[in-house]
């Protein structure tokens, strides 16, 4: 179950992914296969060459991509998160989800 992000958010979320950037959505999140993570961060591309890319830059494997409908993107959660969102300087993701 994903919230805590608005709606205008999730809009520009879809918008930059359709167009080929990649693009950061975090969000609170639980889901009772990891209780110990209380959010996410989607990490999302349509041009799946470049998201590939992207996700090999920092560890990530093809086969974790999720293709849902026209906004494939990875999941990222805990320590992974937390290092790409301070590689990006997305210091507002990180304050307001309480990653550290």
């Amino acid at each position: 179950m994903a919230f805590g992000i608005s709606r205008s958010e999730l809009t520009r979320w879809k918008e930059e992914v359709e167009k080929g950037e990649i693009s950061f959505l975090t969000h609170f999140w639980l889901d009772e296969r990891f209780p110990t993570i209380h959010c996410v961060t989607k990490v999302g591309c349509s041009d799946i060459n470049k998201l590939k890319n992207w996700g090999a830059s920092f560890g990530l494997k093809t086969e974790w991509i999720h293709f849902y409908k026209e906004y494939p993107h990875f999941d990222i959660m805990g320590e992974t998160q937390l290092r790409i969102l301070k590689h990006y300087g997305l210091n507002d993701h990180i304050v307001r989800f309480k990653l550290s």
